[in-house]
């Protein structure tokens, strides 16, 4: 079993890496951990030692087979707890994220499993993040960004880029959630604000807001 820290770390690296193949920069990891680059760059010595991951002085840091394998273990967990959490709980989404960063670290792949077809197996967590099955097989989805999608264009929304607490109670603000169909109505040359009709109601985002929602297009 590994320890709660070199879990996260595993983790912290694998969600970084999805934006950067070539690997994790020491700084990066310690802004995403909120610690100080010497105490990462220990424990990247320890993890390489270890055989979890990949690390040479001054080069980007990547995870080996047996990290990627435990990272999504870890991934597939706090997802899963989240489902339960919102599904079965009644919690909200913006209330889940720090109640599954415990959870996740419960070590019980028979707890899980069962967890898993308590749920009916589910392959979206409620933020639409894929939830990787128990061989690490992670379905994708055909998403964009809502910034991509041009006047006239509809879709309905399958996730969020920022799952901060602060932007998920905006949403919810905004009576917006998974699975809403949208219409791009107009985009405005200024700001490239975008007025769109979400669920029939009018209304107008930010391009900020824009690029942190999902979407599948509607053809």
């Amino acid at each position: 079993m590994a320890s709660f820290t070199v879990e996260n770390y595993l983790k912290a690296i694998y969600s970084l890496s999805r934006s950067n193949e070539t690997g994790v920069s020491t700084n990066a990891l310690a802004d995403h951990l909120g610690t100080k680059a010497a105490t990462i760059t220990d424990m990247l010595k320890k993890l390489n030692a270890n055989g979890l991951v990949h690390y040479k002085k001054y080069q980007a840091t990547t995870l080996t087979d047996k990290g990627i394998e435990i990272a999504l273990n870890i991934v597939r967990k706090h997802r899963l707890w989240e489902v339960f959490l919102v599904e079965k709980l009644d919690f909200k989404w913006d209330e889940v994220h720090d109640m599954a960063e415990e959870l996740e670290h419960i070590d019980s792949n028979e707890l899980i499993d069962r967890l898993e077809r308590f749920l009916d197996n589910p392959k979206f967590d409620p933020h639409g993040d894929p939830i990787p099955d128990k061989n690490g097989v992670i379905e994708r989805r055909d998403q964009i960004q809502l910034t991509e999608l041009k006047v006239g264009q509809k879709g309905y929304v399958t996730g969020v880029k920022d799952s901060s607490k602060e932007f998920l109670q905006y949403l919810d603000n905004q009576n917006i959630e998974l699975g809403n169909e949208l219409l791009v109505k107009d985009i405005f040359d200024y700001d490239k604000s975008r007025v769109l009709i979400i669920e029939g109601q009018e209304t107008t985002f930010s391009q900020q807001v824009c690029k942190n929602l999902y979407v599948n297009i509607i053809e």
